[in-house]
């Protein structure tokens, strides 16, 4: 049933109902009231890892697709490309960055789409929210015999001093998909997980740093206080540290973490 703008019944304050548990639901939501911010603060991916994830893929469902930071480099890549996500707000942001895309409101535990109808499923920063026992049967579902799961996340290169200090401000630790990114597990009807990545530099302003480190679950679910502290203490960063301090843009460099496997 992918279709040009499809609303699943049963959304509510833009939000399908969430199978995971209650601070990961909370955690979820958190994104659709910035989700403007989060469209222009996130770093998108680089062709190299799009393309080893999907291959020769024609028609890729990206699943948790958010503003459309991945679902734009497929679309660039001349993919057939349908976007699923559990946040109205976030469809929303990703119409603009990519028109046209059709946009499901819908969760990976129950995918509104026809079975054996995609080349590829990607996740981009998405897998950890998902319930593993319950979407990967419904990724099977929709995959075509030989169709490609790929999971992917950028992940912030911290050997630079005043990226560690940044992390440590920002509560790096707290970041789910940390943890998952090194230990990815699918299991059957799947095969064997490759896995692939690719270093690169994303160049930003100050104000889009600034909005990245407001665009991040740890800071959307903390109190009203502790926002202000966490935000307060990276701007005193980026002025004092001699790394960066006076510097008109900043270079944040990127280690994107790729996976994928085969549908038997």
């Amino acid at each position: 049933m992918a279709g040009g703008d499809d609303r699943s019944a049963g959304a509510a304050g833009g939000l399908v109902v969430d199978p995971a548990d209650p601070d990961m639901r909370r955690a979820a939501r958190s994104f659709g009231a910035v989700a403007s911010v989060y469209a222009a603060a996130r770093p998108g991916y680089p062709p190299e890892a799009v393309e080893w994830l999907v291959g020769d893929a024609g028609r890729v469902l990206d699943l948790g697709a958010g503003t459309g930071r991945l679902t734009e480099a497929l679309v660039e890549l001349d993919r057939d490309v349908v976007a699923v996500d559990p946040v109205e707000e976030m469809l929303e942001e990703l119409e603009i960055r990519v028109p046209g895309v059709p946009r499901i409101l819908g969760t990976a535990e129950d995918l509104p789409v026809e079975d054996d109808s995609v080349d590829a499923v990607v996740a981009g920063q998405a897998w950890h929210w998902f319930q593993r026992e319950r979407a990967v049967p419904e990724i099977a579902r929709v995959l075509r015999r030989g169709g490609v799961l790929g999971l992917v996340w950028n992940r912030r290169d911290t050997s630079p001093d005043w990226l560690r200090a940044a992390g440590e401000i920002m509560h790096d630790r707290l970041d789910p998909s940390a943890a998952f990114a090194s230990s990815v597990r699918v299991g059957g009807p799947f095969g064997p997980v490759e896995s692939h990545r690719v270093e690169w530099v994303q160049r930003m302003s100050r104000a889009r740093f600034l909005d990245l480190v407001r665009s991040r679950s740890p800071w959307l679910t903390a109190p009203p206080d502790e926002q202000r502290t966490v935000l307060a203490a990276v701007e005193t960063l980026l002025v004092t540290h001699p790394d960066v301090a006076g510097a008109d843009e900043l270079a944040v460099p990127y280690v994107t973490y790729c996976f994928r496997t085969v549908r038997g």
